[in-house]
């Protein structure tokens, strides 16, 4: 099991794709992202599916 996962997920404002290096082993976690394109601030939200692999969902800050 890799204990970093990199995965692509979509700036809920701009659109563009960011990349982003979930750590596993930290398990469900939510923090603040500012995307890489347009700079405005983005929730992640993680959970570990049964395999251990991260489900990512972006959303904007304010939502």
């Amino acid at each position: 099991m890799n204990f970093l996962e990199s995965v692509v997920v979509q700036c809920p404002y701009c659109g563009e794709p960011m990349e982003l290096d979930i750590d596993c082993a930290a398990g469900r976690q939510e923090y603040t992202e500012d995307c890489p394109v347009c700079c405005k601030p983005v929730t992640v939200s993680v959970t570990l599916k049964e395999d251990g692999r991260p489900q990512v969902e972006v959303r904007p800050e304010d939502a």
